[in-house]
């Protein structure tokens, strides 16, 4: 597969959710301002937040690293997207830059000054931190590869089993002769 090919998907993906992402913070910042909350089904509801730290508001005030961090793990991922092989993990990857692309641009803009923004949160669930569509995408995208990378571990050791019982065939076979 040419590079350019195999850039498309997890491209797409990942634009699609940062458009996705950024569209939702924008709702939020809009309608959930002046500590409006909407309450939607069971524990579930709309709470507007701002994280200047890393997942979960731990590490506050160390947007800026974050930032450089988060980065440098986008541009890692896009060099690594010709290696990526399976559907599941193309997307897994897709899904992580989108995130991690969506959390940056918030880091990068919605501050005071460069790389000192902070996140815009906004579902709440009231017993698990506050999160938003970029956080999803990179958990499930995580989730994703991880599950990709399980599952050609064992196709490849079924391919070795396979290929191994194939020779100890043909070593029976010769010795027949």
């Amino acid at each position: 597969m040419p590079a350019l090919g195999a850039w498309r998907v997890p491209v797409a993906i990942a634009l699609g959710v940062v458009v996705v992402d950024q569209l939702a913070k924008h709702w939020a910042v809009t309608w959930l301002g002046d500590d409006r909350t909407i309450d939607l089904v069971w524990t579930l509801r709309f709470n507007l937040a701002f994280n200047n730290g890393m997942a979960f508001g731990q590490a506050g005030g160390l947007g800026p690293v974050i930032a450089v961090v988060a980065t440098l793990v986008i541009v890692y991922l896009l060099a690594t997207l010709r290696n990526e092989s399976s559907r599941i993990s193309t997307i897994g990857m897709g899904l992580l830059i989108g995130g991690a692309a969506g959390n940056l641009i918030d880091r990068l803009f919605r501050g005071d000054a460069w790389l000192n923004g902070a996140v815009v949160d906004f579902i709440d669930l009231q017993w698990f931190p506050i999160f938003n569509v970029a956080d999803m995408a990179i958990n499930v995208g995580a989730a994703l590869l991880i599950l990709g990378s399980v599952l050609s571990a064992r196709r490849e050791g079924a391919t070795e089993e396979l290929e191994s019982s194939d020779e100890a065939d043909q070593e029976r076979a010769e010795g027949a002769t």
